[in-house]
Parts: C-alpha cells; sequence; structure tokens
C-alpha cells in the first residue's frame, strides 16, 4: 500500500502538474465563478514561472548532497589500503531506463543517474577483492518487463565484469526493500563493512535505512547535481520542473521515511 501510495505522490509533485491542474480548475470555473477562474489561471502562470528558478531547488538538493560528503582524498596507494577493510559494495537502482527500451532494441540504456552503474564498474576493476551487491527490482505499477537487477546483470557481463563478483537482489521496489531483500542474501553479512553506492541526493535517506535495518555500511556517494554555489539567476523551463521534482521527491521521501520509523 505504501509502495502504490508513493508513485501517487510522485505524480502530485511534479511543478506542471500544478501548472495543468491550476490551468484546467481556472478554464472550467471561468464561467460560473469568473474571479476564481480568473484567480486560478495565474496562479498557473505563476506556477510556471516559478518551476524555471532552479535556485530554490538546488539550493535544497545542495543541503542532501552533503550531508554525506566523498571519501578523503587520497593517494592511490593509502586509498587501495584503505578499500582493503570493506568486504564489498551496495549499488542501488534506479540508473536503468525504462525495460521496455532494453527489449526493444537489445541494448544496454542508462539514465541520467548512469555514475551508480559506471561508478560501480570502477570499484571492481580497482579493487577486486570487493563484492557487489546489486539490488533493484521494478518500481512500476504494474509491475511489468525486466528487472533491474536483470538489466544490470546485463550492463555488467557487457562491461566484462566478472559474473562471480556480482550478486543481485531483483525483489525490491523502493529504498527500504533495497536494504531489507540485500541483507537476507545467502552468504551477505550485513555486520561487515560495505561501501553504500547511490546518488548524493538519495545519500541521506538510504543511510538512514541502511543503519536502522543494521547494515555496517559507509557513504560512496555519486551522481551529484549540484555546484558548491548557485545563483539567484539561475533559469531555465527545461532543468528547473526536473530539479524542483527531485528535490521535492527527495525531501518528501525522507521525511515519510523517518515519520514511518524506517530510518
Amino acid at each position: 500500500m505504501m509502495f502504490v501510495a508513493s508513485k501517487l505522490l510522485s505524480f502530485a509533485i511534479e511543478p506542471l502538474c500544478w501548472v495543468l491542474i491550476f490551468l484546467l480548475a481556472g478554464v472550467l470555473l471561468s464561467r460560473r465563478r469568473p474571479r476564481l477562474g480568473n484567480g486560478l489561471v495565474w496562479a498557473a502562470l505563476a506556477a510556471l514561472i516559478l518551476s524555471g528558478w532552479i535556485f530554490i531547488p538546488n539550493l535544497l538538493l545542495r543541503d542532501l548532497e552533503s550531508r554525506y560528503p566523498p571519501l578523503p582524498d587520497r593517494t592511490d596507494i593509502q586509498r587501495y589500503v584503505e578499500m582493503q577493510r570493506y568486504v564489498g559494495v551496495v549499488v542501488l537502482g534506479g540508473a536503468l531506463s525504462d525495460s521496455k527500451l532494453w527489449t526493444a532494441h537489445g541494448q544496454v540504456a542508462l539514465n541520467d543517474q548512469a555514475e551508480r552503474m559506471t561508478a560501480a564498474v570502477t570499484l571492481t576493476q580497482k579493487y577486486p577483492h570487493l563484492k557487489v551487491i546489486f539490488s533493484g527490482g521494478i518500481a512500476s505499477v504494474p509491475p511489468t518487463g525486466l528487472t533491474e537487477a536483470q538489466r544490470a546483470q546485463q550492463f555488467f557481463n557487457e562491461l566484462g565484469v566478472p559474473p562471480t563478483r556480482v550478486m543481485y537482489e531483483g525483489s525490491s521496489r523502493n529504498t527500504y526493500e533495497n536494504a531489507y531483500f540485500s541483507a537476507l542474501m545467502p552468504g551477505v553479512d550485513k555486520r561487515m563493512p560495505w561501501l553504500l553506492l547511490t546518488s548524493s541526493f538519495h545519500m541521506p535517506r538510504s543511510m538512514g535505512v541502511f543503519r536502522k535495518i543494521g547494515w555496517n555500511v559507509t557513504a560512496y556517494p555519486v551522481d551529484y547535481r549540484t555546484a558548491s554555489e548557485g545563483s539567484w539567476y539561475d533559469y531555465s523551463l527545461h532543468d528547473g520542473p526536473k530539479q524542483w521534482e527531485l528535490a521535492l521527491h527527495e525531501l518528501l521521501g525522507f521525511y515519510v521515511y523517518k515519520m514511518s520509523g524506517m530510518i
């Protein structure tokens, strides 16, 4: 039930969704209640203009991204020695495009969170001792097509990652289930030191959930969306709505998890 509710809420936090709602309501009410109808049309215009203002969502995302900084800078040798303490890395799904693209063209297809996958490959190449757990099922309603785990297996195989290095968990639909089902996999000891690899803005929720379930994890954030500084004048009707949706989605998810006791 919570999973379905989260999908409905994800539609409600899209800025352009509110533009459409205000506009339709304004048009429908324009004859019976012209004052209210006109007000809603102006609200739609205001929401559209605001959706292109990137500074505020970037500020929210920057706060999320800064909570778990990257591992400290080290020389190659120091980093190699440091990484020996970890038994593996848990890679969270979310970087793979829709299953239909994979089956329609028979090719790997990544989305704008691709660093989750490419960084995982880099870790396997640099540190041969690390195990990899990829966690991701089908997060769509209804659940159809290939799981993310199946798509990830194709990706890792095509890039030459030895099949014995990667374990695949394909039942999870959200971050909580990523942590829960990964811990149940044969041969996985969540008490051992693991790296947790996901997008930087998603790391606060992910670390909270994994630690709550008992994982001994260290954050390995990737896929940054903001620089150290932003400008009040940053504006784009192409990028703005996406940044707003991303920031609101992650903040809402974090606080829902917190209020539900999952963090």
